[in-house]
């Protein structure tokens, strides 16, 4: 864990923005390194796993949990929306975790293969902690390797990630796994909604198309979409319009006003309570105290991205 641990750190220290958060150009990978307490940080993750290699971060998704610590990792299963909050770190020992989103296309494919069975998933928690296994941090590092040698990625980068979801697989969470990534299971039924919400959350989306994507009456996609992201459809999109309002903000210099019917409001006020409730301050307010560090401006695409793995 040492050589992974200098190799984010060093990482970070070149190319982290104002949060922490470092984007790479190998796909799905990314870290983060914060050198004191902060948060909260309010994202919706991608299905991917963390590992945490120094410090602690609690993280909450519904009624649930969780405080992640050094040499544990975490599995996101699905799109959800977590806060976040940097509890143990400082300037000599940061809190430094690494994250690769999951393909779960892969996953599928590579689980047809194994003889184990499937779990019912139907009662696993949204966060799925575990200590590190020695060959997902070898996955890793060498993940990292690749950074240096940005030509060898086309060649090498599919390779260890499929290694990578194997592991995974075979790990202590692995039937739970296998379970969420079927075709029938409800993360993959509701995997086409998600995608709706947000390619197109500046518009009002009616449930019943939503429930038609997921192949499910509108009765059982409100309850499934509930019990899978801990909120209602309506409020995951209310959530993905005030993230996007913030970026543009604080990345684009972007009017309060202007960035509320950007995101689909119709009314300045009702949006600027909802950001309110949800970031801790009015907008104005917010934008310019999180626009006094040093942020890099980035795409809509990056701070998708960067939120994925928050």
């Amino acid at each position: 864990m040492d050589n992974l641990r200098r190799a984010v750190r060093d990482y970070a220290s070149k190319h982290a923005n104002g949060d922490g958060l470092a984007l790479t150009k190998v796909p799905g990978l990314r870290m983060m390194c914060v050198h004191a307490p902060s948060g909260p940080l309010h994202s919706i993750y991608r299905p991917l796993v963390c590992l945490v290699l120094q410090g602690a971060k609690r993280m909450l998704v519904g009624s649930e949990e969780r405080i992640v610590s050094r040499g544990e990792s975490v599995i996101v299963t699905a799109d959800m929306p977590v806060t976040g909050r940097i509890v143990q770190a400082s300037q000599s020992e940061p809190y430094l975790a690494l994250a690769v989103e999951l393909d779960v296309a892969l996953i599928r494919e590579i689980a047809s293969g194994l003889s184990s069975t499937a779990e019912d998933a139907s009662k696993a928690p949204p966060l799925l902690v575990a200590n590190i296994d020695e060959v997902v941090l070898d996955c890793a590092l060498r993940l990292m390797r690749l950074l240096g040698r940005p030509e060898a990625i086309p060649l090498l980068h599919p390779g260890i990630a499929r290694e990578l979801h194997y592991w995974l697989l075979s790990g202590p969470h692995g039937a739970v796994l296998r379970a969420l990534s079927l075709p029938t299971s409800s993360a993959s039924r509701l995997a086409a909604a998600v995608a709706m919400l947000r390619a197109e959350y500046r518009t009002r989306i009616p449930v019943r198309r939503l429930a038609k994507s997921a192949g499910m009456s509108s009765t059982a996609f409100h309850v499934q979409f509930k019990q899978l992201t801990s909120l209602a459809p309506v409020q995951f999109q209310k959530r993905l319009r005030l993230m996007e309002a913030r970026r543009l903000m604080v990345h684009e210099g972007v009017s309060a006003t202007a960035a509320a019917f950007e995101v689909g409001y119709e009314s300045a006020s009702q949006f600027s309570r909802e950001y309110a409730r949800l970031f801790g301050a009015p907008p104005k307010r917010d934008a310019l105290r999180a626009r006094s560090a040093p942020l890099p401006r980035t795409s809509a695409r990056q701070q998708a991205a960067i939120s994925a793995s928050k």
